[in-house]
């Protein structure tokens, strides 16, 4: 049996790509007065949550700069 493929080669643009996909697929789910499928045979909930999760397990691999030398000037 193959094994999976564990070495990505994905750049900072498809990663925002992913996201930005993943949260329009989230707001889409989580809009009330739309009836819409889940994905890949998962009811609505089950596929808001595991949206959610991914997104942020993204979230927590991103590496935030902050210089450390001078003052740092946020937004």
């Amino acid at each position: 049996m193959p094994d999976f493929n564990d070495m990505f080669e994905l750049t900072i643009a498809d990663v925002d790509l992913i996201e930005a996909a993943l949260q329009r697929t989230r707001d889409s789910l989580a809009d009330a007065s739309q009836q819409v499928q889940g994905i890949a045979g998962h009811n609505r909930e089950d596929s808001l949550r595991q949206i959610h999760d991914l997104l942020g397990r993204l979230h927590n691999q991103k590496i935030f700069y902050k210089p450390k030398d001078g003052v740092y000037v946020s937004g």
